[in-house]
């Protein structure tokens, strides 16, 4: 889809602010006007359907030439957002008590990450999808020496992105489109806009070809980052900047 322009002319945040120590003050100490996301949600939700709630993990992990977003592409498969990129996480259950428990639960369903090498330091605002999702994510810290166990159902890779790069709003496209649905008293037509982040490796990746093995180095490849995966991306940001 036809890239309709960047945000370049907004700052970049400052690498001596995307430490884990300068996060973990921020969380601890956000001002008001970090609190109000920029792009709440989708702009509907299909009708009659009650909201569900869920969460996500956005996992920092700690590598010595700074911190990395952990990011997985979704099976080809599957019914909803088959092949999107999309933080692991999910549906909440009623014994899971909070967004924390949901998207560490998640996460360890998903990808094998072991909590323990987990740090939760915050959330962000919550984000609402078209398909009613009421989505907390919830930002944690990750050791490095974590291994990964891939659930082949549900994720075809995981693979990591430096936080400076998804942080600066030069990588930040901008698409619109025209739609048009079916409606009682004919079509209905709009226009909707959404963010992508495109990312070619050099690509700390996993497949399912080798699914036991920790993150290793694969062939580059571009990885379509957009969508509500962009948009809570792009809420941190404002966290981080405002």
């Amino acid at each position: 889809m036809p890239v309709a322009g960047t945000d370049a002319h907004l700052p970049a945040i400052a690498r001596e602010h995307l430490t884990a120590d300068w996060l973990r003050q921020r969380f601890l100490h956000a001002p008001d006007a970090a609190l109000a996301p920029e792009i709440p949600g989708d702009g509907g939700q299909f009708a009659g359907r009650a909201p569900t709630p869920a969460a996500v993990l956005v996992p920092l992990v700690q590598r010595p030439e700074g911190l990395n977003v952990l990011l997985t592409q979704r099976a080809s498969h599957l019914r909803d957002h088959a092949g999107q990129v999309s933080f692991p996480g999910g549906r909440a259950e009623p014994e899971d008590g909070s967004p924390e428990r949901t998207a560490l639960r998640e996460s360890e369903e998903e990808i094998g990450l072991d909590e323990s090498l987990v740090e939760l330091i915050g959330q962000l605002p919550i984000y609402r999808t078209i398909t009613a999702y009421e989505v907390t994510p919830v930002v944690g810290l990750v050791r490095p020496d974590f291994s990964l166990r891939l659930d082949a159902f549900e994720v075809a890779e995981a693979f990591e992105v430096p936080l400076a790069f998804l942080m600066n709003p030069a990588h930040h496209q901008r698409h619109e489109f025209e739609y048009e649905v079916p409606g009682d008293e004919g079509p209905l037509k709009g226009r909707r806009q959404f963010l992508s982040m495109p990312w070619t490796g050099p690509g700390l990746a996993m497949s399912n070809a080798d699914p036991d093995v920790g993150l290793s180095a694969s062939t580059p490849k571009e990885f379509f980052i957009w969508g509500a995966t962009a948009a809570m991306l792009r809420n941190l940001y404002r966290f981080l900047q405002a």
